[in-house]
């Protein structure tokens, strides 16, 4: 057992989440794509698949609201998570343009355990910060989301570009408003959440490191 602020955590559900979070990434209804790995043909579809794909991946929703979580309270709480997903866009854009970003699983599994674990800490980290290391994550999200995307016509790119940005950015600001609103009705509300959270990065640091 852990203690965080003299409350013992248990790590069982943090172990068979992590387990969860490793054989969701081996079944082809999670493999990042909503259309079963056919490219989108027509905005609709770009734009469907923009929306699928940072929900359908569990350790990029983890992310998601990490961020939101962690950025309640924060005077720049509205461009911390802004910042993240405008990254994801360029991350994007250097995956299309054949760059390649070295250890791009890792730095995804890292920054879903690292953004779990300030919030199980609950410490107060400053604002710049917080923007700094969720852009630089956004790099390694968006690279990975054009996965999905790569060899499609422009229609379909540009509706995908959009789908994403908008289900990242209102992803995270619904887990921000939980967070400021129940934040102080719910004791450690945050802290389980990034327990939750750990666990999952954690599977799939692992997974990216014996893989």
């Amino acid at each position: 057992m852990a203690y965080v602020s003299g409350k013992r955590v248990s790590r069982n559900w943090v172990a068979v989440l992590g387990a969860l979070a490793v054989w969701l990434s081996f079944s082809p209804a999670f493999a990042h794509h909503a259309f079963g790995g056919e490219l989108p043909q027509s905005w609709w579809q770009g734009f469907l698949s923009g929306l699928a794909h940072p929900l359908i991946g569990l350790d990029h929703l983890a992310f998601i609201v990490a961020i939101g979580l962690i950025s309640a309270g924060q005077n720049w709480r509205y461009g911390i998570p802004l910042g993240f997903v405008l990254a994801a866009l360029g991350g994007t854009g250097l995956h299309i343009a054949g760059l390649d970003l070295w250890l791009m699983e890792l730095g995804i599994a890292g920054s879903v355990v690292l953004f779990g674990l300030l919030l199980v800490l609950a410490r107060q980290v400053k604002g710049w910060v917080l923007l700094l290391f969720g852009s630089l994550a956004g790099l390694f999200h968006g690279y990975a989301y054009a996965e999905a995307i790569i060899g499609a016509g422009w229609m379909p790119l540009v509706w995908y570009l959009i789908g994403f940005t908008v289900i990242q950015y209102g992803v995270a600001l619904l887990s921000l408003g939980v967070a400021e609103y129940l934040g102080s009705r719910v004791s450690g509300l945050t802290r389980w959440a990034g327990w939750i959270i750990t666990g999952v990065g954690a599977g799939f640091l692992t997974l990216a490191v014996v893989g």
